[in-house]
């Protein structure tokens, strides 16, 4: 079996991140950049289906600036076999909007052939999550998302997923794709051997010109703001206070 992983550069979570003095966007300049969160916990249970015989080979694709190829490493030092890069962009300040990603993505799936996608369930960059639904869709193969537990077995996959209500449990033929949620796994650390290891394992430089797919933006960002400081909470001697607080003050009584 085939699993296909694509992964995201992102700015990292444990980054501040600073709105520029012109309000079109997020500053990237000098700013720590790792993989989305999501993406390296659909790498980690990937490489955990292969631990477990039932994944032969891991490809990880990853679209947008030349600089993710050192993302894509990382899921080669976590256990990935091999590695494709789509420049999409020279600016890091550019987006690939999900229907372009979900098109190359497509383009890619039907190149590689792979049994499994699995995907992080949004990047933590724009909070689109939509890529993975874009991409079952232009596929027309089934879905399974915000996945918290995944088992596959005689060409389907048993799918725990976290809903508003609790946790749903879906089954869904091969091929599929697969969005992760947060609880699924803890990503390891890649070790230092498999570090220099990952130096050498293949890595595939592409462009959308090769797939055929225009990723021409839809969207503009019209201004980007920080969110406003939270006020100091108060005090109240008495839950009568706290009462009249809240339907007066918060008005959320």
């Amino acid at each position: 079996m085939k699993l296909l992983v694509p992964v995201k550069r992102v700015i990292d979570y444990n980054v501040k991140a600073l709105v520029k003095k012109d309000g079109s966007g997020v500053d990237l300049a000098n700013v720590k950049m790792s993989m989305n969160p999501f993406d390296e916990i659909a790498v980690e249970e990937a490489i955990r289906l292969k631990e477990l015989g039932i994944a032969t080979e891991i490809v990880v694709v990853s679209i947008g600036v030349k600089q993710a190829q050192d993302t894509l490493r990382t899921a080669l030092a976590m256990g990935a076999d091999r590695a494709i890069l789509i420049e999409a962009s020279s600016d890091v300040h550019t987006d690939i909007e999900p229907l372009a990603v979900a098109k190359l993505l497509a383009a890619v799936v039907r190149e590689e052939e792979p049994d499994l996608v699995l995907a992080g369930k949004q990047a933590i960059d724009n909070d689109m999550s939509a890529t993975g639904q874009m991409l079952a869709a232009l596929l027309g193969w089934s879905q399974a998302t915000f996945a918290s537990e995944i088992s596959i077995d005689n060409g389907s996959a048993k799918v725990v997923r976290e809903v508003d209500g609790g946790l749903q449990t879906i089954s869904v033929q091969l091929p599929t794709i697969i969005t992760v949620d947060l609880r699924l796994n803890i990503p390891r650390y890649a070790s230092l051997p498999n570090i220099m290891k990952a130096r050498s394992k293949p890595m595939m430089i592409k462009t959308p010109a090769d797939y055929a797919v225009d990723i021409t933006s839809r969207l503009s960002v019209i201004k980007t703001v920080e969110p406003k400081n939270r006020q100091a909470g108060v005090k109240v001697a008495s839950v009568d206070e706290l009462v009249r607080k809240l339907k007066n003050e918060a008005g959320v009584l």
